[in-house]
């Protein structure tokens, strides 16, 4: 199902303990990408694990700050 574009296309402000949430996911992201970087040899693959770790934590804020009213 599809939301509002009006709501998939606004601004949310963090409210509550949002921001120390999307930090934590951030921050468990590095982690993570560091660990990828370190032990995968320079590729085209590396380089996608990378950009989908980022695109995760990017869809994971996003359900956090557009489902939370």
């Amino acid at each position: 199902m599809i939301k509002n574009i009006e709501e998939l296309f606004t601004y949310h402000p963090p409210k509550g303990d949002q921001t120390e949430r999307y930090e934590l996911l951030r921050l468990n992201a590095k982690t993570f990408a560091k660990l990828i970087d370190s032990s995968c040899p320079d590729s085209p693959e590396k380089t996608t694990a990378i950009r989908k770790l980022q695109e995760c934590v990017m869809f994971a804020n996003a359900a956090i700050a557009v489902n939370e009213v």
